[in-house]
């Protein structure tokens, strides 16, 4: 048993990190196995088709990133404080995934999205729950925020949908440009959609 959970963890791997850097479309089952070291036939054993894989791919990513999410929003530091290191902390992600393989990965969910969406239903339809969890667990904070008279909005889950489209769009000009500073104005412009009243600006994070 151990050895079999240890080839799907193996393909999974391969493929997470062939898809981050190459997207979907380009890849195939071979070449996925020859990176993962496992026989072709395991492949099948695990995954009905590589569509299933990149489901299997796009749950675990998000297992992944939704603990960064939680971890950053559900802490005890002040709401503003709480969005701005989550939305900050995706300017170091980026810098440090064009360390690691010299070119900015973008968002594995916003390029599965433009890559994917209008030929696969059931990518799509994961990826819009993704995005919609996103979408609350800002939204949660934005109303904490507007209960304390930190902020002016007063829909916050429309405001919350508008920074998280603004994240995927900043995001997607840092991949464009190969540049993560892109995404310095990530923040000041997210401030700007909530209406945060200046003396409420946190000046650390």
């Amino acid at each position: 048993m151990g050895r079999t959970s240890d080839a799907r963890n193996k393909i999974l791997t391969a493929a997470r990190s062939l898809i981050e850097e190459r997207g979907y479309s380009a890849l195939g089952v071979a070449e996925i196995c020859k990176t993962a070291s496992v026989p072709k036939g395991s492949f099948y054993y695990f995954f009905d088709s590589k569509e299933a894989l990149a489901l299997a791919v796009i749950d675990q990513h998000w297992a992944d990133e939704r603990r960064e999410w939680e971890g950053a929003l559900n802490g005890g530091a002040e709401p503003l404080q709480r969005l701005r290191q989550l939305f900050e902390s995706m300017e170091t992600q980026q810098r440090a995934g064009k360390d690691g393989c010299g070119s900015v990965l973008g968002c594995m969910f916003g390029n599965l999205s433009l890559e994917m969406s209008n030929q696969a239903d059931a990518v799509r339809r994961r990826l819009q729950e993704i995005f919609e969890t996103q979408v609350e667990l800002v939204a949660a904070v934005v109303t904490e925020a507007r209960r304390r008279g930190d902020v002016t909005v007063t829909d916050a889950r429309a405001v919350a949908r508008s920074m998280v489209a603004l994240t995927e769009g900043q995001v997607l000009f840092a991949k464009l440009h190969n540049d993560p500073a892109q995404l310095g104005t990530l923040w000041p412009n997210c401030r700007t959609l909530l209406g945060v009243r200046e003396q409420q600006v946190p000046t650390h994070v």
